[in-house]
């Protein structure tokens, strides 16, 4: 299964509801509401990946991701950022000890 493709998809599904009415789409709703209701959802959804986590079932930790990744891409949406702007950090990361890219930002 091609993955990027779907972070594609889903990030111009996610631009498109930025218009939509907030009543027919849950989207939209958090769009209309704001970065503070983004904001809740995110820490929400990613509390119950923690306990989907703690809990050892990897089915239930595999949709409480889904979620977690899927609001994330909703604050990404909101601030006008595509899945391509984290991909592009990750691969600047690639092959960099994390103590020292930590290190680098930190002095940046």
């Amino acid at each position: 299964m091609e993955h990027q493709p779907i972070l594609e998809r889903l990030a111009d599904t996610l631009e498109s509801r930025k218009l939509a009415d907030p009543g027919s789409s849950y989207v939209a709703s958090l769009f209309h509401k704001g970065e503070d209701a983004i904001l809740k959802k995110l820490a929400e959804e990613s509390a119950e990946t923690l306990m989907a986590s703690k809990d050892g079932d990897k089915l239930h930790l595999i949709r409480e991701m889904a979620d977690l990744w899927f609001h994330g891409m909703v604050l990404l949406a909101f601030h006008g950022l595509r899945p391509g702007d984290v991909l592009d950090e990750l691969a600047r990361r690639e092959g960099v000890s994390g103590h020292d890219e930590k290190k680098a930002r930190n002095a940046g």
